[in-house]
């Protein structure tokens, strides 16, 4: 884990401030809030899940389950956050380049809040790596290692 920082070091950014960061809109963009951030180093946020997303509906019919894949996807874009706040990153757009290492260990339902916390292991030219945890009530639901690009 990161050293702590004090908090003057600290960032946080509400739903307004996140899509200052990234391009993702609705339906698409999975971060709700950012509660803490050391620029590159690492970043702490989450996503309520809330029945009245239109992905209910057929995920499953009685049976709601919030899908893996959209549990990865929320933790590359809190992680594509986490360097975007970089003054030299400002305005790039952040992709996949590599998912490693993605187990899913819990449910993650309707009334869940998913806790993300994502730490930074390597950046190199316009490559960046992280580690990264959903969780549920500390309980860990998914977790998977990123790659990104920077373009």
């Amino acid at each position: 884990m990161s050293e702590e920082l004090t908090n003057e070091e600290k960032l946080s950014f509400d739903i307004l401030g996140i899509m200052k960061l990234l391009p993702h809109r609705y339906p698409f963009l999975l971060v709700d809030r950012i509660t803490e951030c050391a620029p590159a180093k690492y970043i702490k946020g989450y996503k309520n899940i809330t029945m009245n997303e239109d992905l209910f509906n057929g995920h499953f019919p009685n049976n709601p389950i919030f899908p893996g894949v959209l549990q990865v996807e929320a933790l590359a874009q809190i992680s594509a956050c986490t360097l975007l706040v970089k003054p030299e990153y400002a305005g790039k757009l952040v992709l996949f380049a590599g998912i490693d290492n993605v187990r899913f260990k819990r449910v993650v339902r309707p009334g869940d809040r998913l806790d993300f916390y994502v730490e930074v292991t390597k950046i190199k030219g316009p490559f960046g790596k992280t580690k990264c945890v959903a969780s549920v009530d500390g309980e860990v639901a998914c977790e998977a290692e990123l790659m990104c690009a920077l373009q």
